[in-house]
């Protein structure tokens, strides 16, 4: 059941919804995530919707407490343009239970006017079977051995590092205005958390701004990414966003660029790990 007491289940549709993508709308992501804006006067970003799947919370679970974004699969058929209306479309595609949570996973579709397929998304959120008392997640955590994560280290072509400090502002801009466990102390600390949680979303945006400096339209139209959230980052720390390519394939006549991905706080710990792969 979710917090309103109604059946979170698989198939369950949460309906249409029309955005223009204006200049506004990108002017605001830019200015969120310290991006030029005039990089995207045309194209609008990859992910300038990433956080569509949160703005019905009804396929939340009801216990609330120490709730946490997990996975983010992304899927870039084409760029959304900058003047022109898109849709959405979201619906519960999966759930499953390990190690001790409970996972919904929501897909969501951006289409342009005419129907076509813009973008796909899978959030996997995690929820915690039963509840517990006190900090469901604490800061040392992530000094643990088990939380420690090996990735870019076969050798290739380094791209990057893309870095910000994340600060509180940047929190409110990116996750705000509300009140909420991504822009609001005492707001995380009423759901187990004991400092601000900065939303999973802004490292994975961090990721995706870096592979379009990379490979441009490759990333716009055809980029794929599959990460997970293994640790988390507080406000007011700095991170860097990293990509290390591993392999490339043939596709239509182009070459897709496999790669490994990776967000990482200044003392080495990981924050995301994954996937990502774009066409050059």
């Amino acid at each position: 059941m979710n917090y309103k007491g109604e059946p979170v289940h698989v198939g369950r549709d949460f309906g249409r919804r029309d955005v223009e993508i204006d200049a506004a709308l990108v002017e605001e992501y830019c200015r969120a995530l310290e991006v030029e804006p005039s990089l995207y006067r045309s194209a609008a970003p990859a992910l300038l919707l990433h956080s569509e799947c949160y703005r019905d919370l009804d396929w939340y679970l009801a216990n609330l407490i120490g709730n946490l974004h997990a996975r983010q699969e992304w899927e870039l058929f084409h760029a959304a343009r900058v003047g022109h209306t898109v849709s959405t479309r979201g619906f519960i595609r999966e759930r499953y239970n390990k190690r001790g949570r409970d996972y919904v996973v929501k897909e969501t579709w951006v289409l342009d006017d005419s129907g076509l397929l813009l973008s796909r998304g899978l959030t996997h959120q995690s929820f915690l079977s039963q509840e517990v008392a006190g900090d469901v997640v604490s800061k040392d955590r992530e000094k643990r051995p088990d939380r420690r994560f090996e990735i870019g280290e076969q050798g290739g072509r380094r791209i990057g590092p893309l870095r910000r400090h994340v600060d509180e502002s940047m929190c409110m801009r990116f996750s705000g205005p509300t009140r909420n466990y991504h822009t609001d102390r005492q707001e995380a600390r009423n759901l187990g958390f004991p400092d601000i949680v900065v939303q999973g979303m802004l490292p994975i945006c961090l990721i995706s701004e870096l592979l379009f400096a990379e490979f441009g339209e490759g990333w716009l139209g055809g980029g794929k990414m599959d990460v997970r959230l293994v640790n988390v980052l507080w406000a007011n720390e700095s991170v860097g966003a990293h990509a290390e390519e591993t392999e490339e394939s043939r596709e239509a006549g182009r070459r897709r660029v496999h790669m490994d991905v990776w967000v990482e706080k200044e003392d080495g710990a990981k924050v995301i790990v994954g996937r990502a792969s774009a066409l050059r």
